[in-house]
């Protein structure tokens, strides 16, 4: 089992007005020369969680952390201009936190935060400020 530090959360940096359903997410990585979804976890508009890869399998989410981190995404995190911005739908709000309290009971020790809190990452992404938002999770 791999020893798990970090649970780095990121968007999809899809625009809110625009399905990009899961479907639409596997292309896109696999567009990349990814083998599959990078996260380990996808949550669309609906609140639905979706398990895009084994926690057992390192992800391909966070470059210099992926063998010690598990990745969750959200669908969105740009407005209807583009532009970043916290578009998570009340029902993904509610999973994502149900998501990172399992989480956190599987792996006490982990810190989360965004992908943006990583050092050297240049992105907004996920959006708002996951480090402080879930703090207390």
């Amino acid at each position: 089992m791999r020893e798990i530090n970090l649970i780095v959360i990121h968007c999809s940096a899809t625009r809110c007005d625009r399905d990009f359903p899961v479907e639409a997410l596997e292309a896109c990585h696999r567009a990349r020369g990814f083998n599959g979804i990078g996260y380990h976890y996808y949550i669309t508009r609906d609140g639905m969680l979706h398990l895009t890869r084994s926690e057992a399998i390192q992800g391909a989410h966070a470059k210099g952390y992926n063998n010690h981190s598990i990745g969750v995404c959200y669908e969105g995190g740009l407005d209807t201009r583009g532009k970043p911005a916290d578009t998570r739908t009340p029902a993904q709000k509610r999973t994502l936190l149900a998501l990172l309290r399992s989480l956190r009971a599987d792996y006490p020790d982990a810190e989360i935060l965004g992908h943006r809190d990583i050092p050297n990452v240049k992105k907004d992404c996920p959006c708002f400020n996951a480090q402080w938002e879930y703090k207390g999770v």
